[in-house]
């Protein structure tokens, strides 16, 4: 135990609050947690498994009488309290009047000072606006509503309304530049020549797509589920408008498990052999062709950083101001071969070079991350988020992709291929729009497991991992996801993941519950991870050290961070991209329709619905179409 620990545990122990709690409260709030929490005990609402009466139990035990109801440092702790609450569920401010009723439910006696109180301390910050949301937009129509002159009052926690505030400012930022990369007609060219090149098409509405990415400073390219392959292409055909017009192109996954999936979709539109299993993952042993330390940015490939020119942010081209010699027939040296990159190691290489950013699979990304790669981005880039906006929006606070589409102050396109829907995304449009239908799979693509209770779907779900799919499909356990609807119960993740490790990787647990070889997923970010990487965990030596999808490996300090990964949350699930997918509903679980459709379509080849709720499935799909958010994107970008 460290020094600080011991600290912070010696201050709990005088208020009455259990130890264990030391070592979050350090990390919550930083080197001088001891004496802060000394001074101000309602500072334990940092923790989200600490209540107000536990925190007041425990103030009166520090101050004595002087722990009062109507002390400004409880009352702002009540007021951070319920914007910490409000931003686990996505929302990034709150209206002042909901937030009063809400402080006030949990026993302010002055809502308005307690409003104050934390404004003053600076663990809330006061946002303002004239402008509403859209609330009627669609990515198809719309109308713009009349802008009110009345002021509405919002809060938000400092970090999470100041990361909201930077992301419109960088956009409008990009959005000022309005340089295009090409003109319509050499664009169009350009996506012509990269299809004769490389064997393959698109459709018209794809063909549009692209080329409204070169012409449009930021650009929401919207995609229905089953369109890896179309949107592969689409990133081809980008790559060669970037490499024509000597600006350079990055392309971001969220999740190093998610560019490594899309690193196979685009080996496969070029024609290249993707290998086998069809997707990333590694199995136990750690037996694989990249398991090397990640290299930085910049860096050569083969310890799974990005290599020059391949989303590193160095342009694939000359550099500016570079001129070159060609002789009569020669061209320009080929760009590297198209590749995407962790999100995390792309905006580590911050500033970058190139004039064209895209981020894949951007529903998943919330308001502070998407600000940390437009920020990176050069004035005069183009930044493209591709997504599809039947999506759960982001485990972290924002509502990007459909504020910046609400916004009307970017440009909206479609990718959409020309071919007949699969099984999966047959189902995952149905549920889309509200229905849960039983579909034709007659290469098992889809296949619906009933259960009559949480444990005997608990039950379906190892053997579908450990022997079911591998035997009938040919998809290896280290290829299939398990995506659960919650994580507590029979049938959540904690009690999923005890039964797949005693079948895949059975061990005493000997590193705080873990062992090598474990498969695990992160739930905090740190150097080369973010919250959602799947993994392998290969050595415990000063931290974990995981092996992520693609071969890179990292090293985790805090064994907090590390949860066990057969089976994750949708949530951590999104932004993650499987080969297969079993995804379960318990009984007696909220359901919506965003939730189930980002479940389905995290599978690219085969998903296993294992259903336990007695229709409520069904009824959630049908009834439950929306995950409402507070967020202020909309209006900053239109006030802007």
């Amino acid at each position: 135990m460290s020094e600080a620990v011991e600290q912070v545990n010696a201050v709990l122990d005088r208020m009455g609050a259990p130890g264990a709690l030391a070592p979050r409260l350090l990390a919550a709030l930083g080197p001088g947690a001891a004496a802060d929490l000394d001074a101000n005990p309602w500072l334990l609402l940092r923790l989200p498994q600490v209540t107000v009466e536990q925190a007041d139990f425990c103030a009166r035990r520090r101050l004595g009488d002087s722990a009062r109801p109507d002390d400004p440092r409880r009352l702002a702790a009540l007021t951070a309290h319920v914007l910490r609450l409000a931003a686990r569920r996505g929302n990034t401010v709150v209206e002042e009047k909901r937030l009063a009723a809400a402080v006030g439910k949990l026993g302010a006696p002055a809502p308005a000072a307690a409003l104050e109180a934390a404004v003053a301390d600076g663990s809330a910050v006061v946002l303002e606006s004239t402008d509403e949301p859209d609330d009627d937009f669609d990515f198809e129509e719309g109308v713009v509503p009349e802008v009110p002159e009345d002021t509405d009052r919002y809060y938000a926690l400092a970090d999470v309304g100041g990361a909201e505030q930077r992301l419109g400012e960088e956009l409008l930022r990009l959005i000022g530049g309005n340089d295009p990369i090409m003109d319509t007609a050499t664009a169009g060219e350009t996506v012509e020549a990269a299809e004769e090149r490389g064997g393959f098409s698109v459709s018209d509405r794809t063909r549009e797509a692209v080329v409204t990415a070169a012409l449009r400073p930021v650009t929401v390219l919207s995609h229905g589920p089953g369109e890896a392959g179309e949107i592969a292409r689409a990133l081809l055909c980008l790559h060669a408008i970037a490499a024509d017009s000597r600006v350079g192109i990055a392309v971001a996954a969220p999740t190093a498990q998610a560019a490594a999936a899309l690193d196979a979709e685009i080996a496969r539109a070029r024609g290249a052999d993707a290998g086998p299993g069809d997707g990333p993952a590694r199995d136990a042993s750690g037996k694989g062709d990249r398991a090397a330390a990640p290299a930085p940015p910049g860096d050569s490939a083969d310890g799974g950083g990005p290599a020059e020119g391949e989303g590193s942010g160095a342009p694939d081209g000359p550099e500016e101001g570079e001129r070159t010699e060609e002789g009569p027939g020669e061209g320009p040296e080929a760009p590297a071969p198209l590749r995407a990159v962790p999100l995390a190691d792309l905006v580590a290489g911050a500033p970058l070079t190139v004039g064209l950013v895209v981020l894949y699979e951007a529903m998943s990304v919330g308001a502070a991350r998407t600000a940390e790669l437009a920020a990176a981005c050069p004035d005069g880039a183009h930044l493209v988020l591709v997504a599809d906006p039947h999506q759960a929006p982001s485990a972290a606070p924002g509502r990007v992709v459909l504020d910046v589409a609400a916004s009307r102050t970017a440009h909206v396109a479609e990718i959409a291929g020309a071919e007949a829907p699969g099984p999966l995304a047959e189902l995952a449009s149905a549920v889309a729009d509200g229905g849960v239908p039983d579909v034709e799979a007659p290469g098992r693509e889809v296949v619906r497991v009933p259960a009559s209770s949480a444990e005997e779907a608990a039950h379906r779900v190892v053997q579908l991992v450990t022997d079911s799919i591998p035997r009938a499909l040919g998809i290896g356990a280290e290829d299939v996801q398990v995506v659960a609807a919650r994580e507590d119960g029979p049938a959540g993740t904690r009690s999923l993941n005890a039964g797949c490790k005693e079948r895949l990787n059975p061990g005493p647990g000997a590193h705080g519950g873990f062992d090598v070889g474990d498969r695990v997923v992160l739930a905090a970010a740190g150097p080369g991870f973010v919250p959602g990487d799947t993994g392998y965990l290969r050595e415990v030596d000063r931290g974990a050290v995981v092996e992520l999808a693609g071969g890179a490996r990292v090293r985790v300090a805090d064994p907090a961070a590390l949860r066990h990964g057969w089976a994750v949350t949708v949530a951590a699930a999104h932004g993650g991209l499987w080969p297969a997918v079993v995804a379960v509903f318990p009984p007696e679980v909220p359901v919506s329709r965003p939730q189930v459709y980002t479940a389905l379509t995290r599978a690219t080849r085969h998903v296993s619905v294992v259903d336990a709720t007695a229709g409520a499935l069904e009824a959630g799909v049908r009834d439950n179409a929306v995950l409402e958010r507070s967020t202020l994107l909309v209006r900053i970008l239109r006030e802007g």
